[in-house]
C-alpha cells in the first residue's frame, strides 16, 4: 500500500541528524508506555449494529469503508484530518481516528452451516516505537512531531472490534472475490481494486439511505452539538458590541463562534456564515469580512462539530442593536410563521418534500400580502411559475448528522420524494432575502436577510424540536440579548 501519509517532501531542508550517535541516542531511554486498555465506547454496540445492516444488503461481497488520508494543505503542512462519515458510522471512530484506517467487512461462511456473514476488521497504523526512524524523523507521521498513535489493543478494546496493523492490507485488498469500496474516500485504495464497484458507487448509497434514520445515539450526539450551538451563540451575542467596533466586526462574530466550538467540539461542522447587513441577503457568505453596525441584523448560521464528528445546523438573525425595526420585525415574522408551519406537518408518513411546500404556501402568501409578488400567491405556487423563489431559492429542509448535508449519495426516491420516518434528522430553514439592488421591492426591504433555523427530530407521532431552547421568537430574541449584554 502506498503510504499517502509520508509523501511529504523536506528533504531539501532537512537537519535532522543521521549520525549512529544521534540515532542510538534517541531512541533509548524512554519510559514504558501505559498499556491498559479502555471500556468500550459508547458508541461501540451501536456501530456493530450498523455493520451488520450494511453488510446484510451484501452478501458474500467484501465491503472496504476507508477513512481516508490527509490532504496537503500547503507544502508540507496538511488540513485538520477528519474521517470519512461512512467509516466513522460504521466504526465509531470520531475526532481521534488515524488516518489511513481502512475498515474491511469480509464475508464469511457461518457457523455449523449457517448463513454466511461478515467478519469486520480495522486496519490501521499503531505505534512505530521509538527504536524507528519514523518516530523522530517523518514530520507527517511521526510520533514525535504529530503525537502517539494508539495502540492495536487499545483500539480494539475502545471500539470493540478486530484489528489488524495497516501492513496487512494490502494481502486483503489483493484477494480475489466481489468487492465493494465507498468511492472518493481514499484514491489510493481505490487504484488498488480493480474490478471494484461494477454497478458504481452503490456502498455510498447503501449507507446514505441507512443513514437517513438516526438510532439513540445518533440522536443524543446531535443534541450534544445543538446544546453546545446554543452556548456558541450566547457568546456571540456577548461579543457583539466588540463586534461593531471592529472594521471586520463578521470575523469577530465568526471567532466567538470557533472559540466555543472547540471549547465544547471538535470544530464547527461547517463555515461559519456571520452575515451583516446585505451580506444577509448571500445565502453562503463565509468570507465574514464585513462591519457590523447598528440598526442592521446579522445573519448567524453556524454550528458546532462534537467528537464523535456529529454536527449541529442552527440559523438564528439578531438584530445588531438589541431591537429589530418595524420592517425586520415583519419579514421576520413572516419567516417563522413559514418555519413554524412547515413544523407542523412533520410526522412520519408524509414525503419529505411536503416540509418545503409547506414553508413557501407562507412565503408566496406574504410576499403577494406585501404586493411585491406580481401575481397572485396561489398562481405562484404553481410548478411552472414559483416567483415567490426570487426571494428564498434554497430548500426549506436537508437532512443532519455526520455531515451538515447528511446522506447526500441517497437516492432521490428516499430523500426528497421519500417518506418521512421516525428517527430522522432534518433542518427547517426558511427565509426571505431583499438584495440591497433589487428594484422589485420596497426600498426598505432592500438589504435585509433573515433566516430561521432548526434541527428538528421525527418521532412516532410528530417531531421534536431539538434546538427549541434557543430563543426563536423576534420578542424572545430581543429578550435574550438583553439578558446577555446585562449579564
Amino acid at each position: 500500500m502506498t503510504d499517502s501519509a509520508t509523501t511529504q517532501s523536506t528533504t531539501n531542508r532537512s537537519t535532522t541528524p543521521t549520525s549512529s550517535a544521534f540515532t542510538e541516542h534517541i531512541q533509548t531511554g524512554w519510559a514504558e508506555r501505559d498499556g491498559s486498555t479502555p471500556p468500550p465506547r459508547a458508541a461501540a454496540a451501536f456501530a456493530a449494529a450498523r455493520r451488520a445492516r450494511i453488510a446484510a444488503l451484501h452478501p458474500g461481497v467484501r465491503l472496504v469503508i476507508p477513512a481516508s488520508g490527509l490532504k496537503v494543505r500547503s507544502n508540507d503542512t496538511d488540513y485538520p484530518f477528519r474521517a470519512h462519515p461512512d467509516f466513522t458510522y460504521l466504526t465509531g471512530w470520531g475526532s481521534d481516528a488515524e488516518p489511513d484506517s481502512v475498515l474491511v467487512l469480509e464475508p464469511v461462511a457461518g457457523d455449523e452451516g449457517g448463513a454466511a456473514e461478515h467478519r469486520a476488521t480495522l486496519y490501521f497504523r499503531g505505534p512505530a516505537g521509538r527504536g524507528t526512524t519514523e518516530f523522530y524523523a517523518n514530520p507527517a507521521i511521526g510520533e514525535f512531531w504529530v503525537g502517539p498513535r494508539p495502540s492495536l489493543a487499545h483500539v480494539a478494546a475502545d471500539l470493540g472490534l478486530q484489528v489488524a496493523d495497516l501492513a496487512e492490507l494490502d494481502a486483503v485488498l489483493a484477494a480475489a472475490g466481489e468487492v465493494l469500496v465507498v468511492a472518493g474516500a481514499d484514491p489510493t485504495i481505490e487504484a488498488q481494486l480493480t474490478g471494484a464497484n461494477p454497478d458504481g458507487d452503490v456502498l455510498a448509497r447503501d449507507l446514505s439511505e441507512q443513514r437517513l434514520v438516526k438510532d439513540a445515539h445518533e440522536v443524543a450526539e446531535i443534541q450534544a452539538a445543538v446544546d453546545a450551538t446554543a452556548r456558541g451563540f450566547t457568546d456571540v451575542i456577548a461579543d457583539l458590541h466588540a463586534a461593531t467596533q471592529h472594521e471586520r466586526g463578521e470575523r469577530v462574530v465568526e471567532g466567538a463562534f470557533h472559540r466555543r466550538a472547540r471549547l465544547d467540539g471538535n470544530a464547527v461542522g461547517y463555515d461559519t456564515i456571520a452575515a451583516s447587513g446585505h451580506h444577509a441577503c448571500y445565502l453562503h457568505w463565509t468570507r465574514n469580512d464585513g462591519r457590523v453596525l447598528d440598526g442592521d441584523v446579522m445573519l448567524l448560521d453556524a454550528g458546532v462539530e462534537v467528537d464523535s464528528l456529529y454536527t449541529a445546523d442552527i440559523t438564528r438573525t439578531l438584530p445588531i442593536s438589541g431591537t429589530f425595526t418595524e420592517v425586520q420585525r415583519r419579514i421576520y415574522e413572516a419567516v417563522l410563521e413559514a418555519a413554524d408551519a412547515a413544523l407542523a406537518v412533520v410526522r412520519p408518513g408524509i414525503i419529505f418534500k411536503e416540509v418545503h411546500a409547506a414553508a413557501m404556501a407562507v412565503i408566496a402568501h406574504k410576499t403577494a400580502e406585501w404586493g411585491v409578488l406580481p401575481v397572485a400567491a396561489e398562481v405562484s405556487l404553481e410548478p411552472d411559475q414559483q416567483l415567490h423563489r426570487r426571494w428564498m431559492v434554497h430548500g426549506t429542509s436537508h437532512h443532519l448528522g455526520l455531515d451538515v448535508h447528511d446522506c447526500a449519495a441517497a437516492r432521490r426516491e428516499f430523500y426528497h420524494d421519500g417518506v418521512v420516518r421516525e428517527g430522522m434528522v432534518f433542518t427547517i430553514e426558511p427565509g426571505l432575502y431583499f438584495q440591497a439592488d433589487d428594484l422589485t421591492v420596497p426600498e426598505e426591504f432592500r438589504g435585509i436577510g433573515i433566516r430561521i433555523e432548526d434541527d428538528i427530530l421525527v418521532t412516532a407521532d410528530g417531531a421534536v424540536n431539538l434546538s427549541a431552547a434557543i430563543p426563536r421568537t423576534a420578542d424572545e430574541v430581543e429578550a435574550w440579548m438583553r439578558e446577555v449584554r446585562a449579564g
